[in-house]
């Protein structure tokens, strides 16, 4: 006779959830505190920063800061450094830099706007070539960087350097090239309907809501640690609320001469941003690529000991920027109308890192989000605008936003050596 076979008793993955003891809501806010004073400070910085910018220019010009006018304004003024930052998110997660990504998007634009008027092209062709070649410029710096091995800031310092003469060659010194294709300049100088506006914001809330309490109950069924419920509704309420009262704003009429036109809606830009968002916020956090790029950044000669292709995913970082800086090349000239020689140039670079880095990405590598940049793209965006509206000088707006740049640096350096010093890195 055999002996029988034990079998171990089956158990269903929702029981497992009693194995890992759940936070409460209060313990789940006492562990972010925790965090927050070891150094894991994030994103809050440019949160409050924000908060007290954005209160600070309503209470100096309470008739025209707060307005739709130029809250409508802040997205479209804000809208290329927010989209070059994006971009050099996932640069700036290697601990590389990319200096060229503003004439980067100055040379697509060239190219966009050059094919469509000189050319005669279609929109739809013009702008695949346009973002084709920003994967062109990514391709090349990328293999500079991940396979010859010059060092980032000398790589796409030299690419600084040819892009301008690039932009001079396509426009010419002095020259000017003009857009007048609708569906280009609409991205930039038209609006969403307002019903569909309503009808975008309540889709993004509801597919937000979906996805966080998917991955709450995917979690909690498998017995992993999750936050509390109550938190996680939190969250959701408060985007709900800061969705739906931006275009509640954007809805309302902001025409100075509503008899002659109308002026309402979310405008094109705005929903473009976010779905970009989305999709970078995804590849970033969703995906095996995600991963990689944050390990690479935090250690790349233990990335590569653990078999993953370094090289490989520093050369598709530098990809991504780029095509975001040819996007950004693309809301540029929709904004101007046009093309001239200085497209890319100016703080453009200095702005979109700025975003980044206000935001809360580490200059050191392998700490970010893109939440960082729309945050930080914001921050700068409050301060060019309300400070022109008070009638400062451009001298004293780059005066103040370098300091917060400064001072943002500043916290990222003395964060880390917090977490260091607690052990949480």
């Amino acid at each position: 006779m055999t002996a029988p076979t034990l079998q171990p008793p089956s158990v269903s993955p929702s029981a497992l959830a009693g194995a890992v003891e759940q936070p409460t809501f209060s313990e789940a806010v006492g562990a972010y505190v925790r965090r927050v004073r070891g150094g894991d400070m994030g994103s809050l910085p440019a949160v409050l920063a924000l908060a007290v910018l954005a209160a600070g220019f309503t209470i100096a010009k309470p008739e025209t800061f707060p307005s739709a006018l130029n809250v409508a304004n802040l997205f479209q003024q804000g809208a290329v450094v927010v989209t070059i930052g994006m971009g050099l998110v996932f640069v700036l997660l290697l601990g590389a830099i990319d200096l060229s990504a503003g004439f980067a998007s100055g040379v697509c634009g060239a190219v966009l706007a050059t094919t469509l008027t000189d050319f005669g092209w279609p929109w739809y062709a013009s702008l695949a070539v346009t973002l084709l070649t920003g994967v062109v410029i990514g391709t090349l710096i990328g293999l500079l960087v991940a396979r010859v091995g010059i060092p980032s800031f000398v790589a796409t310092l030299a690419a600084f350097l040819a892009f301008q003469g690039i932009v001079l060659l396509i426009i010419g010194a002095g020259g000017n090239v003009s857009i007048t294709d609708p569906v280009i300049l609409a991205i930039q100088n038209e609006n969403v309907p307002p019903a569909i506006g309503w009808v975008l914001a309540v889709v993004a809330v509801a597919a937000y809501a979906f996805q966080s309490l998917g991955t709450w109950r995917h979690r909690r069924d498998r017995g992993l640690l999750t936050a509390p419920l109550g938190l996680v509704v939190l969250k959701i309420v408060v985007l709900a609320a800061v969705v739906l009262a931006l275009v509640y704003a954007l809805n309302q009429e902001r025409s100075l001469n509503p008899a002659r036109t109308s002026i309402q809606g979310v405008p094109i830009v705005v929903p473009i941003i976010a779905l970009l968002a989305l999709l970078l916020g995804f590849v970033l956090t969703r995906t095996p690529f995600g991963r990689h790029i944050y390990a690479v950044g935090g250690n790349a000669e233990a990335t590569r000991r653990a078999g993953i292709p370094v090289a490989g995913v520093r050369l598709a970082c530098f990809m991504i920027c780029s095509t975001m800086a040819a996007v950004a090349g693309v809301f540029a000239a929709s904004r101007a109308t046009s093309v001239d020689p200085n497209a890319g140039g100016s703080n453009v670079l200095l702005y979109a890192v700025g975003a980044a880095v206000i935001g809360g990405t580490s200059l050191f590598g392998g700490k970010g989000r893109i939440l960082d940049a729309l945050i930080g793209g914001a921050v700068i965006a409050v301060i060019d605008n309300g400070m022109g509206l008070l009638g400062y000088s451009a001298g004293v707006k780059y005066v103040v936003t370098g300091g917060v740049l400064a001072v943002a640096a500043a916290v990222d350096a003395l964060s880390r050596r917090r977490a260091r010093a607690t052990g949480r890195v």
